[in-house]
């Protein structure tokens, strides 16, 4: 009676580990299309254009997006700074980014959670001081170059799905 029970199981195992694998895929699948999303959301913008992701303004380096990040846990935190600045920004074109961003640390959580790695949620930056002075200035320039950072550091992201990052 056991050797039958076992036997069924493990007819069925493959079929179950292929459910599990279609949903990983799946998750990874609505990653790639969501960073493609927030990245036409950004070009639709039209001032962003006109700086580049590598222009420095003083007083923002803090700002992330000069260097790829390879796994969840990294990308989770920028996705969490980024967010944290585009609350500070005076313009409201950027609110559905916000939200966008949000979803995307879900599904970051939801791979995680695919590959059982300890993710607890990243937080921002502990202070903004600096943007908040640099924004009574600049406004403009630090929008473009925050959402032009931003674009990178997605672009990044996403040439990283292929490669399904680690923890």
């Amino acid at each position: 009676m056991h050797f039958r029970l076992l036997c069924r199981f493990l007819w069925l195992w493959p079929y179950l580990f292929c459910l599990e694998a279609l949903t990983i895929h799946k998750v990874q699948y609505d990653t790639k299309i969501l960073i493609k999303t927030i990245v036409t959301r950004i070009n639709d913008i039209s001032h962003t254009q006109s700086i580049s992701s590598k222009q420095r303004i003083t007083g923002l380096d803090f700002i992330p997006g000069l260097h790829p990040v390879l796994t969840l846990s990294g990308m989770d935190q920028v996705l969490a700074i980024y967010q944290q600045i585009l609350t500070s920004l005076p313009s409201g074109s950027v609110t559905q980014i916000y939200n966008d961003l949000d979803n995307l640390r879900d599904l970051l959580h939801m791979l995680a959670s695919f590959k059982s790695c300890p993710f607890p949620r990243a937080r921002g930056l502990k202070t903004l001081e600096d943007l908040d002075g640099i924004l009574e200035t600049s406004p403009y320039s630090v929008e473009v170059m925050v959402l032009s950072r931003l674009k990178g550091s997605l672009q990044d992201m996403l040439q990283e799905m292929d490669f399904s990052p680690e923890c």
